[in-house]
C-alpha cells in the first residue's frame, strides 16, 4: 500500500514534449526564482549534480585515505597504534556528531551557500593537516575536514531527490553511487600510490588544488535548488545529538582496545541513552516546532527497511575494508602499495557498475537487484571467512570483487527506494539520517570485527598457535561475523517492495495536467 505523505513544499517536475512543468502529487506550483533549477528532462543528469558529485567524491575519499599511512605516521610522530587510529576514529566521530544537524541546516540555506561553506571548511582542514608539525595538529586537521565532509553527502542526496523525476532516479542515483562507492574503496589504493613516491603529506597536498578547483567551478556553475524554510535552531537537540551519537561512536571505537580509556560497554550504554533522549526531543518538536532531525521519516515502512539494510550492508563493507589490508600486509607480507592495488579492482568494479545498476532498477525494479546482491554479499564473505595462508591470492581477490559487485547491486536501489518513500519536505532529513547511520554502522562494524578478531587470536595464542596463525584464525571468525550480517541482508531484502511507494504518481500527474493543456 502506498504510504500517505503529509503536505510538503512543492517540487517541480519537467513535463514531456515541452509541456509546462507541473507540481508533484498535485501540489501548488511555485514561481521559481532566477537562481532556482527546475527538474531536468528524463535521460539527462542535472548539471548541478556534476559539481556536487565531484566534491562529494573528494571529501569521502579522505574518510579512508589514511588507512595505509598509519604505520608511517606511527614512526614519524612516535605514537602508539591506538593513538594513530584516532585519525580515522575522530573523523567518524565528528561526522556522527555533525550530520544530525545537516537536515535542519540544508533547509535554511541555499545550495550554493551549503556547498561553499562545506568545501571551504574541508579545504581549511586539509591545509592544517598538510602543514601539521605535530600529531595533535594533524588530528585537528582531520576533525575540521570531517565537519565539511558531513554536509556534502546529505546535500548531494537532497538535491538529487529534489531535481530528478522519480522514474529517472535509479539511473541518476547509479551515476552518483559511482562516486560514493568508488571513493572509500579507492582511498587505500590512492594513499598506497602516494606513499610509494613521497611522504604522508602528499596525501593532503594533492587534495588541496583539486578542492580549490572544485570550489571555483562550483561558484561559477552551481545553481540553487529548492526553497528555503525558516525556523529556530533547538540548542538542546544539538547538545543531545552530539552527546548521544558522539559517545556511542567513541564507545564502539574503544571496543577491542587493549587498554580502553573508558569501559566500552558503559560508554555505549550512555551514548544510547543520549540518542534516546535526542529522539524523544525530536518527537516533542515535531508537535510544537521544527525538529533538528525529523524522525517522521521512520514512519514510512520502506524507508525504515531500506535504512536497516543499508546499515547492515555498510557494516559488512567497512568490516571487509578493515580486515582485508590487515590480512594482506600483516599475514601475507604485502606492501601498502601492493595491498592498495589488490583492493582497487573491487572498488572500481563497484563504482563502474553503478550506472548500469541504476538503469536496471528503473526498468525492472528493486528486488531484481537487491536479492541477488545480498546473496552475493553472503557468498563473498563466506569465502573470506575461510581464508588461510595457503589460499591463492586470486581467490582472495575474486572474493573481494564479488563482495564489492554485490554491494553495488544493493546500495543504489536501497538508497533510491528508501528516499523515494518519504515526502519531498523530508528529503533533507531522510538523507541526513541515512548518512548518520552510515557513520554509526561504520564504527560498529569496525568495533565488532576488531573485537572478535582480537578475542579469537588470544584464545589461539594461549593454545600454542603462532602469532600469524592466531591472527589468521581471528580474521576467519571476524569474516564469519560479516557472513552473519550477510544472512541478515538476505532476509531483509525479501521484505523490501519492488518499486518505491507511490511510484508513477508524479508521471501520471504530469501527463494528466499536460493533457488538459
Amino acid at each position: 500500500m502506498p504510504e500517505n505523505h503529509p503536505e510538503s513544499p512543492a517540487t517541480t517536475v519537467s513535463a514531456p514534449d515541452g509541456a509546462p512543468a507541473v507540481p508533484a502529487h498535485g501540489e501548488t506550483l511555485p514561481v521559481p526564482g532566477p537562481d532556482v533549477v527546475a527538474a531536468p528532462q528524463s535521460g539527462k543528469t542535472p548539471p548541478v549534480l556534476h559539481w556536487l558529485v565531484a566534491a562529494t567524491f573528494i571529501v569521502i575519499l579522505n574518510e579512508t585515505i589514511m588507512m595505509n599511512a598509519l604505520p608511517q605516521l606511527m614512526e614519524v610522530f612516535q605514537v602508539t597504534e591506538r593513538t594513530v587510529q584516532w585519525l580515522s576514529a575522530a573523523f567518524m566521530l565528528t561526522m556522527a556528531i555533525v550530520i544530525p544537524t545537516t537536515g535542519w541546516y540544508l533547509q535554511r540555506v541555499t545550495t550554493r551557500t551549503a556547498f561553499v561553506s562545506a568545501m571551504s571548511v574541508f579545504l581549511a582542514g586539509t591545509a592544517i593537516a598538510a602543514a601539521a608539525p605535530i600529531f595533535e595538529v594533524l588530528l585537528l586537521g582531520r576533525i575540521v575536514q570531517a565537519i565539511g565532509t558531513a554536509v556534502m553527502l546529505p546535500l548531494l542526496m537532497t538535491t538529487l531527490m529534489t531535481v530528478v523525476p522519480e522514474h529517472d532516479r535509479g539511473r541518476v542515483m547509479g551515476n552518483v553511487m559511482l562516486a560514493i562507492s568508488v571513493a572509500p574503496a579507492m582511498g587505500p589504493a590512492v594513499s598506497g600510490l602516494l606513499l610509494a613516491v613521497g611522504s604522508w603529506r602528499l596525501i593532503f597536498i594533492v587534495v588541496l588544488p583539486i578542492t580549490v578547483a572544485i570550489i571555483i567551478a562550483g561558484l561559477r556553475y552551481l545553481m540553487n535548488v529548492g526553497e528555503n524554510e525558516s525556523g529556530p535552531l533547538d540548542r538542546l537537540s544539538v547538545i543531545l545529538a552530539a552527546l548521544g551519537f558522539g559517545i556511542t561512536v567513541y564507545g564502539l571505537s574503544e571496543m577491542g582496545a587493549d587498554e580502553p580509556g573508558l569501559n566500552p560497554a558503559i560508554t555505549i550504554a550512555l551514548g544510547l541513552v543520549g540518542i534516546g533522549l535526542f529522539a524523544a526531543r525530536q518527537i516533542q518538536l515535531q508537535r510544537t516546532g521544527a525538529p533538528l532531525l525529523d524522525l517522521r521519516t521512520l514512519t514510512h515502512r520502506t524507508y525504515a527497511l531500506a535504512l536497516g539494510l543499508m546499515a547492515v550492508g555498510f557494516m559488512a563493507m567497512i568490516a571487509a575494508m578493515v580486515l582485508f589490508p590487515l590480512f594482506l600486509q600483516n599475514a601475507r607480507g604485502l606492501s601498502a602499495l601492493q595491498t592498495g592495488l589488490l583492493m582497487m579492482p573491487g572498488g572500481l568494479a563497484m563504482g563502474l557498475l553503478g550506472p548500469t545498476v541504476g538503469r536496471v532498477f528503473d526498468k525492472y525494479g528493486a528486488r531484481f537487484l537487491i536479492v541477488p546482491g545480498a546473496i552475493g554479499t553472503l557468498v563473498g564473505l563466506t569465502i573470506l571467512a575461510r581464508m588461510s595462508l595457503t589460499m591463492p591470492l586470486w581467490v582472495v581477490l575474486g572474493a573481494h570483487v564479488l563482495l564489492m559487485v554485490s554491494l553495488a547491486a544493493v546500495f543504489t536501489p536501497v538508497f533510491t527506494l528508501g528516499l523515494s518513500a518519504v515526502p519531498p519536505h523530508l528529503y533533507s532529513h531522510g538523507s541526513s539520517l541515512l548518512a548518520t547511520l552510515q557513520q554509526v554502522a561504520a564504527a560498529m562494524g569496525t568495533a565488532i570485527v576488531i573485537t572478535v578478531m582480537a578475542a579469537r587470536a588470544r584464545v589461539l595464542e594461549s593454545a600454542g598457535a603462532s602469532d600469524i596463525d592466531a591472527l589468521v584464525g581471528g580474521m576467519q571468525w571476524a569474516f564469519g561475523v560479516g557472513a552473519i550480517l550477510g544472512v541478515v541482508m538476505v532476509v531483509v531484502a525479501f521484505f523490501l517492495p519492488h518499486r518505491p511507494d507511490g511510484f508513477g504518481e508524479e508521471e501520471a500527474g504530469t501527463r494528466a495536467v499536460a493533457g488538459q493543456h
